[in-house]
């Protein structure tokens, strides 16, 4: 008989899921901004403590949005880690700005601050920290530097909901910020995502932007008699079913997330000793930081070390897999200048890196069969 495969993920599945999207439908209403999109919006709010929070089709188009709010045009720079997802990227690259590649730091692989200043030119207009694993930037410094060069601050925080860095949420430090719901998110409602506006100033263009350059936000609030086309914009809603699939997994937060801890700490617990014996690194929490136990990977001594791993969790039924490559050698990151050299902790980083299965899915036994197949695992 075929050995069972642990994928990497598998997206959360709690109880009410089915039973709110059945109301959406017997309700008749599809579109977005219905009941279930604010009350996501509401709680979404309450979660981080952000000012206004509005649900959006994806992460990447939250940070669209943010690149509009921003009014970033052509010729403008941005500057943001090469270790990160292209949408962060592509959000700004959209509106014609130039990217500005800076490396991570070795310890947590967030955004090097001490590399900051040396970045900036004339032309920065905004600094992009993105929280990997939901483990939090060193937002004092960021900030700080950011406000020293009157430069605006977007956190992208898809890995980061529920994070904390010094006692305050992820997500409320930079002027926007912007969260995944996608289905390898904490939580999920498979495709979604959410901008968090801290800067009351937004708010309403905010709601514009995401109306399709409209104010029918407001015509339905009774603040016009009649909505029109007032700023460019485009149609960021989710649809009201998916909205009741978020809410419904927003309303299990503590369930989810304690087995999501229950998982990381197990990983933490039973490898430290075999990491330390094979010169692997485990991820590393500064005490300041409470992470939301989005991801747990180890860095392995070299490249040809974590291709024989992956190879050989493959081959005894068990998905690892690797992340991001340095933006700044892709194609696209070479037509912006970038090269070999420029981000060597990025480029050691991406090399050595590998992520283990991680999701609120995950039972025990299958737990077990993963630590047993990576105890067994012999470099040599």
């Amino acid at each position: 008989m075929d050995r069972k495969i642990i994928p990497f993920n598998k997206p959360a599945l709690v109880s009410g899921e089915i039973e709110l999207v059945a109301e959406v439908l017997q309700q008749g209403h599809m579109a977005g901004d219905g009941v279930y999109t604010k009350k996501c919006n509401n709680l979404l709010e309450l979660i981080t403590g952000a000012q206004k929070v509005l649900l959006t089709t994806s992460c990447t188009h939250a940070l669209e949005m943010t690149a509009l709010l921003l009014d970033i045009q052509a010729g403008d720079e941005v500057i943001l880690p090469s270790f990160t997802f292209v949408s962060t990227v592509n959000a700004f690259v959209l509106r014609g700005a130039r990217p500005v590649f800076a490396d991570i730091r070795p310890d947590t692989l967030n955004l090097d601050e001490s590399k900051l200043e040396a970045l900036i030119t004339p032309h920065t207009r905004a600094i992009v920290p993105v929280h990997y694993a939901g483990v939090g930037c060193e937002m004092e410094s960021i900030l700080a530097i950011a406000h020293q060069h009157g430069l605006k601050v977007v956190e992208d925080n898809a890995h980061g909901l529920f994070g904390k860095y010094r006692g305050k949420s992820l997500g409320t430090f930079g002027d926007l910020a912007t969260q995944s719901f996608h289905e390898t998110k904490n939580i999920s409602c498979g495709e979604g995502g959410a901008v968090l506006i801290n800067d009351p100033a937004l708010n309403d263009r905010a709601e514009i932007l995401r109306e399709k350059g409209t104010n029918r936000s407001r015509f339905f609030r009774g603040q016009v008699d009649k909505y029109t086309w007032v700023d460019i914009g485009s149609s960021y809603l989710p649809s009201e079913a998916l909205a009741a699939v978020l809410y419904a997994q927003l309303t299990a937060r503590e369930e989810i997330q304690s087995r999501r801890r229950h998982i990381w700490e197990r990983y933490a617990s039973t490898l430290s000793g075999w990491a330390q014996q094979h010169n692997v690194r485990l991820p590393i929490i500064p005490e300041y930081c409470q992470q939301p136990y989005h991801m747990f990977y180890m860095l392995m001594p070299s490249l040809e070390v974590r291709t024989r791993f992956i190879s050989w969790m493959k081959d005894h039924g068990v998905t690892c897999v690797f992340h991001y490559l340095p933006l700044h050698l892709s194609q696209m990151g070479e037509k912006f200048g970038g090269k070999i050299g420029d981000c060597p902790v990025t480029e050691d980083i991406s090399d050595r890196l590998v992520r283990l299965p991680l999701f609120y899915n995950l039972e025990d036994s299958e737990l077990d069969d993963v630590i047993e197949q990576i105890l067994a695992f012999k470099q040599f």
